[in-house]
């Protein structure tokens, strides 16, 4: 892949994939969709009025580890442990990740963890931290198979326009078969078809103002 990084409106950095023709962040800020999107609207939001100690996400499409290491952050801070799985099809490098400069926005000992383990969590579930476990799950997103069942779904694949193959009703089917009853889809897109999936498959709707750059985005809870 012809890889190269770019800094974001927010000044933090993203990278371009030149052969699909898309960032792996949104240009108006990386830092600042992953916080809005991923973390405030999808993981804090189920976290919201629980006092759970323990919470698992899957990620649809792992990219550069940024949704990975702002929450992984967070669940350390908060004492929460976190079992997160990441489905990335094509995994970046230790190298090219370290080039992110994200270790800017976690601590750094979650950083030097992540990159030190980040080779081994592919196709292994490691160890990141006390709190923290990773796998990198190296395959296509319908060929994924699991016996757990999640709380919370980060849905970051590329956009429609450049893989329309992971916005169709056999991916999105797929990828709800993961989620616990109660649980929340959280993805940076909106759409009327991607709204009509959902709600086919269980899950009831919501519209979120969306991070720097689009009006909306879209979190669904699957109902109890």
């Amino acid at each position: 892949m012809n890889l190269s990084i770019v800094t974001t409106a927010d000044g933090s950095k993203t990278i371009y994939n030149e052969q699909v023709g898309e960032h792996y962040h949104s240009r108006h800020g990386a830092l600042q969709e992953s916080r809005h999107v991923f973390l405030s609207a999808g993981l804090q939001h189920f976290l919201a009025g629980t006092d759970v100690n323990k919470v698992s996400v899957l990620e649809v499409g792992l990219g550069t580890g940024l949704n990975f290491l702002i929450t992984a952050d967070y669940c350390t801070t908060k004492e929460i442990k976190l079992n997160y799985t990441g489905i990335e099809a094509y995994p970046l490098t230790e190298e090219m990740i370290s080039q992110t400069g994200y270790e800017e926005y976690v601590s750094s000992s979650l950083w030097e963890s992540f990159l030190k383990r980040y080779p081994a969590s592919i196709g292994h579930q490691v160890e990141i931290n006390p709190y923290t476990q990773l796998t990198t799950d190296n395959r296509q997103l319908t060929t994924f198979t699991s016996d757990q069942l999640f709380d919370v779904i980060y849905f970051d694949a590329f956009a429609a326009i450049h893989q329309p193959e992971m916005w169709n009703e056999e991916a999105i089917g797929h990828t709800i078969k993961f989620l616990k009853p109660g649980g929340v889809f959280v993805t940076y897109a909106i759409t009327g078809n991607l709204k009509r999936m959902l709600k086919a498959l269980g899950l009831k709707v919501e519209k979120a103002p969306g991070a720097p750059g689009k009006r909306e985005m879209l979190r669904a809870i699957l109902n109890e």
